[in-house]
């Protein structure tokens, strides 16, 4: 069985925060899913009650209901399914720290003797909210004994994975000796059992970077990741790392339920037309497939990720889409929280900061391969987004070593 150093962990995670800018960590409910999350090169792997629930098809919020129990469920798969097949990174046990039924200290010291490198507070009382939270807060159930498991885990040498939900719970995640803070942002989105509650990713956003702003001022070491909600895809990932401080995602139905439920339906819709079968184009077969306004948002996304360099407009996405430009610029902006000009423009930016760290190019080229063919537009624009000209602000913000 692998042992893993808490120490060599961190310093792994920061080396490949430096090699690539942010890490991935995948909520697996399976052996299968672990064991090709490695091989995408996931760096972390998160045994939660939900993923199994997952894998049968039903919401993630079949964890918190008493179908099973969800400490022993954990341990059973992650097991037999998770540690054997998982040769070069951690798994870190998914601990319901509210559960009546064990005693938390004794319970954290078996998880590091069963071979797990690390904890994670879920089932988290921080998706509960009203009248039943307060209630089982009445009875001892709280938050608090998260905070306690955190703090419990780190005297045992674990590595800590905290979810919090607001400024406050981070303060608290951090005083306890949280390795990784993790802003959890609601259940996820998307496919067949996402949550259909919508925050735009604005929104979710500003709420990790105001969070993260109290966690860096009180340990500036600590590694910020975000989870869940309006977060679903790579392109979505993105748009919450640009401008911010945040180290890496973790994800569990992006990585799992949702792929399963678009394969599984296209591979058996193919086999069952296997006298039909044809590869189109990419935008065909993304419009053929749409069938709610999410799909518009996503196609607009990748669009954007796809022709950036080129002059791209929403008159010119409507054509494509075949519907109004201000139906699209309206639904646009409500879900995503800013508008496609904005979003455009932000996207523009930092892919410019991006190719200018990696690359060294004179701004020029850059503001030519990322959509500017005048360099005093881009200059203008840049100045306005972020207040000073692009050669002030790699001056002041991005090392030249």
């Amino acid at each position: 069985m692998l042992h893993f150093e808490k120490d060599q962990v961190i310093k792994q995670l920061k080396k490949q925060i430096k090699i690539n800018r942010h890490i991935i960590g995948v909520a697996a409910g399976s052996g299968l899913t672990a064991k090709y999350a490695e091989e995408g090169g996931a760096d972390l792997i998160l045994a939660l009650s939900s993923g199994l629930f997952r894998q049968k098809g039903l919401s993630s919020l079949a964890a918190y209901l008493p179908f099973v129990n969800s400490n022993d469920t954990v341990m059973e798969f992650g097991l037999k399914e998770l540690l054997p097949r998982i040769n070069k990174i951690p798994v870190i046990f998914g601990l319901m720290a509210t559960d009546p039924s064990i005693h938390l200290e004794k319970f954290v010291q078996q998880v590091k003797e069963k071979g797990f490198a690390g904890i994670n507070n879920y089932p988290t009382v921080g998706l509960i909210d009203g009248k039943y939270r307060e209630a089982l807060e009445e009875q001892g159930i709280s938050y608090k004994q998260e905070v306690e498991s955190i703090y419990l885990a780190n005297k045992f040498g674990l590595l800590t994975v905290a979810f919090v939900f607001n400024k406050e719970q981070a303060i608290q995640m951090v005083d306890a000796g949280a390795d990784v803070i993790c802003v959890h942002l609601g259940l996820t989105t998307g496919g067949k059992l996402g949550s259909k509650h919508i925050q735009s990713l604005q929104t979710a956003k500003t709420l990790a970077q105001q969070i993260f702003d109290v966690v860096t001022e009180r340990n500036p070491d600590i590694i910020k990741m975000v989870y869940g909600g309006p977060v679903n895809k790579p392109v979505d990932v993105q748009f919450i790392y640009d401008g911010t401080n945040i180290d890496g995602y973790i994800g569990g139905s992006v990585f799992e339920r949702i792929p399963a439920e678009q394969v599984v339906l296209q591979v058996t819709e193919s086999f069952k037309k296997t006298n039909e079968v044809k590869y189109d184009e990419l935008i065909e077969k993304i419009i053929s497939g749409f069938t709610t306004t999410d799909d518009y948002i996503d196609f607009i996304k990748r669009y954007i990720s796809l022709h950036y360099k080129d002059e791209i407009s929403l008159n010119e996405i409507s054509e494509i889409l075949h519907v109004s430009r201000s139906y699209l610029s309206t639904l646009f902006k409500k879900n995503v929280g800013v508008s496609f000009t904005d979003y455009l423009i932000d996207f523009r930016l930092n892919r410019a900061l991006e190719i200018y760290q990696e690359k060294k190019l004179p701004l020029t080229i850059v503001a030519e391969l990322v959509g500017y063919q005048n360099y005093s537009q881009f200059s203008k624009i840049f100045k306005k987004r972020k207040g000073m000209s692009p050669r002030e602000f790699i001056k002041s913000n991005i090392t030249t070593s």
